[in-house]
């Protein structure tokens, strides 16, 4: 299946249906007065984040979407039913943007988060709503509103645990079908990656976690340039990022630094974000000359690269056990987040039944 983390929609909601104008007619009953009721309210249709979901495909090939209209009152008191809702499941890691004004109206980052995005009109009143004193048999009755309609764009930005960044050709793909049962299209030409892909990691039967093979970063992919920082937001959700500098390449610490610089210049949190920095493809290079590109990798990134081989299978353990650890760290805080909330919601439910249950 095709990742595809992009995509624009078209949602309207229903109008609501109209009220009714009738009156009582039944036998030895005078002046029956009237009985028309209110028209139903327009579906509504909701965004809801699902972890069963990894891409925006299914919006590949529908991108209308469209909730029913409420049902007219009519008489005897009897409103019209409302219209049926649309659900629309998105993968967690989801915005949704206005298409217009380009604003973000949600981000999705939670499983099972539900978002309204278009609202149903109300129904129209019938005419017993209008029965007054000065009025007893009123002939007027309000039509449905109409819904809402809009264009939206839905921007999956992906919760990796870890993301894989480098220039093009670096050895990414090599990378993550060696470590993983992905199989990601791998060439000896830069770009071969166009879409981001997904692997799993197993470092036991127990643990395990998600790495994603970003497409190659270029210099002025901040701006724009080249496949442009679409891709960049993904990697801004990971828990650590992989950043392989191929060791045969001419300058590597020169391509190690227009990647940073890419990075930071894309948004702040990259300053801070752990990085593992590994020099790929040394099964062509000698020790000597693996030495001294780790010696001058230091220099700039403060750390010592790990050196690795994909083909070879060499030195990766290493480097997946650095990662794992970053992995963890963030599981244990959002466990904590999530124990912390649940607390809360347990003083405050607490709270309101011991107001219930005091009396003067």
């Amino acid at each position: 299946m095709k990742f595809l983390d992009q995509a624009k929609i078209y949602v309207s909601s229903g109008a609501g249906g109209g009220g009714s104008v009738s009156f009582r007619r039944e036998k030895n009953i005078a002046f029956g007065g009237p009985n028309g009721g209110d028209g139903g309210r327009g579906g509504n249709i909701y965004l809801e984040a699902t972890r069963s979901l990894n891409t925006l495909i299914d919006y590949r090939y529908q991108q209308h979407f469209k909730a029913k209209t409420g049902m007219h009152g009519m008489g005897l008191d009897r409103h019209g039913a409302a219209g049926d809702d649309i659900t629309l499941k998105v993968p967690v890691g989801t915005q949704v943007i206005d298409a217009e004004t380009d604003e973000v109206l949600a981000d999705m980052t939670e499983d099972g988060e539900r978002v309204l995005v278009a609202q149903g009109g109300n129904g129209g009143w019938g005419n017993a709503r209008f029965k007054s004193a000065t009025n007893q048999a009123p002939r007027k009755a309000n039509p449905g509103e109409d819904g809402e309609e809009r264009w939206l764009w839905l921007r999956l930005k992906l919760i990796a645990d870890a993301g894989l960044i480098g220039l093009p050709n670096a050895g990414k793909s090599t990378f993550l079908s060696t470590v993983t049962a992905a199989k990601p299209k791998t060439a000896d030409y830069p770009f071969t990656t166009l879409h981001p892909h997904l692997g799993v990691v197993s470092m036991s039967i127990a643990d395990r976690f998600i790495i994603a093979d970003l497409p190659g970063l270029i210099e002025g992919a901040a701006e724009g340039a080249g496949l442009g920082h679409r891709f960049l937001g993904h990697a801004e959700r990971c828990a650590a990022i992989l950043h392989l500098v191929p060791g045969t390449s001419e300058d590597p610490v020169s391509e190690y630094l227009t990647i940073r610089k890419e990075l930071e210049d894309y948004h702040e949190s990259f300053e801070d974000k752990p990085e593992i920095v590994a020099i790929s493809k040394c099964d062509a290079l000698t020790p000597e000359r693996i030495e001294e590109l780790q010696d001058a990798l230091e220099s700039v990134c403060g750390q010592r690269p790990f050196p690795i081989s994909s083909v070879a299978q060499q030195g990766l353990k290493p480097v997946l056990s650095a990662l794992y650890q970053h992995v963890e760290r963030r599981r244990a805080g959002e466990e904590a987040e999530r124990e912390e909330k649940r607390r809360q919601e347990k003083i405050a439910v607490g709270a309101i039944e011991d107001v219930k249950g005091w009396s003067p």
